[in-house]
């Protein structure tokens, strides 16, 4: 696997500082890499740190994927789950929340 350039890291370090100040250290770091993998290295970084976030958040601070074993599909479920993703965004003092529109229009890039 290629890795993201130097000035790419310190592009997506300073886009997940001003995007999310308080995330605890371990969700940083993996949100720091999604942001940097293959799938997401072509957008701007802030792009790619706000994708990863929320993909972060959507698999780890949810139920989102017990709604899907249980059968919902994935844009039910997507909506249920976007107070709780501002819940978390919230929390770790977040500069933007996900509106429930944009929510159903992400992409599952990293999914």
């Amino acid at each position: 696997m290629k890795r993201a350039s130097t000035g790419r890291r310190k592009s997506v370090d300073k886009a997940l500082t001003l995007l999310i100040p308080w995330a605890p250290m371990a969700d940083a770091e993996v949100i720091r890499d999604r942001a940097n993998d293959r799938k997401l290295r072509t957008l701007p970084p802030a792009i790619a740190v706000w994708l990863a976030t929320i993909t972060h958040i959507r698999h780890e601070h949810t139920d989102y994927d017990s709604m899907l074993e249980d059968g919902y599909d994935r844009d039910a479920a997507r909506h249920f789950i976007v107070d709780d993703i501002n819940t978390v965004l919230t929390r770790w003092r977040a500069t933007r929340l996900l509106a429930p529109e944009e929510e159903d229009g992400l992409e599952a890039r990293q999914d």
